[in-house]
């Protein structure tokens, strides 16, 4: 626990036991949007060993999009999903991870609008053990029980008063929408972590780790990069395991690890 393996996630992951992980939170290199050192990856191997490593009730953030070739979608990251369901994992949820800009905004003159979206897929071995949902939505009618008289029905089917009617909190758990700025002095607090070519929020990763496990758990992160899961599990009490295939991005990982 606790460390960053330089090795490819398909050997390294037949290394750790099974039902040893309580959540991992990756994004995987996809189609051909980042040359990541020239390195390949065998998903299916990777899906099939997550299946194994993971606890029961425990969670894979499958975070992951589409390239455009040809003038089409490739649509791998649909097939990866589907693999995940073969293999054995439930999909949970089918959440957005939507960015406030792209690199690529659409023109006038073109064909298709701005692409600013990710997919996040939830997946779980099993029921799910643990979610700690995020109530940050503000609620407009927050206080508020009803707008006449409180009441409710009876058994047999009557209005009746009570008083036994809860008032609408001030906030509610968050859609499964979820928005975050990107780009350079917004995804990561530490200005090394912009050396690899494609990392997401921070507070991406913080979320899903506050969400979907507790303090004490095992994080994982089978694509580390530049260790953003990896930090966010250290600074919330979790433990981790990174493991990534370059050598370089291993050595970024645990120098910005040191920090925390």
């Amino acid at each position: 626990m606790n460390q960053i393996i330089n090795e490819d996630s398909a050997s390294a992951l037949k290394n750790l036991e099974s039902d040893s992980i309580d959540l991992t939170v990756t994004s995987p290199p996809y189609d051909n949007l980042r040359d990541y050192k020239g390195f390949v990856f065998d998903v299916t191997t990777i899906i099939q060993e997550l299946f194994r490593v993971t606890k029961n009730g425990g969670v894979v953030v499958w975070i992951v999009g589409d390239a455009t070739i040809n003038g089409c979608e490739t649509g791998s990251s649909f097939r990866q999903a589907l693999k995940f369901m073969e293999i054995g994992f439930k999909l949970h949820d089918t959440m957005i991870y939507e960015k406030n800009t792209s690199s690529f905004p659409a023109k006038r003159t073109g064909t298709r609008y701005t692409q600013i979206f990710e997919y996040m897929f939830v997946f779980c071995k099993g029921k799910i053990k643990t979610a700690n949902l995020i109530c940050d939505k503000p609620n407009k009618w927050a206080g508020h029980t009803n707008w006449g008289k409180n009441t409710q029905r009876s058994k047999s089917g009557e209005l009746q008063k009570t008083d036994d009617i809860k008032p609408v909190p001030d906030f509610s758990p968050r859609n499964n929408i979820w928005h975050y700025n990107v780009g350079k002095g917004f995804n990561s607090s530490d200005k090394e972590s912009h050396q690899h070519p494609a990392i997401f929020p921070e507070k991406l990763a913080e979320d899903h780790i506050l969400s979907w496990s507790n303090e004490g758990d095992l994080v994982l992160d089978p694509f580390a990069g530049s260790g953003t899961t990896c930090k966010m599990a250290k600074k919330n009490g979790r433990n981790y395991i990174g493991i990534d295939i370059s050598e370089e991005y291993c050595r970024l990982a645990e120098s910005i690890l040191e920090n925390y």
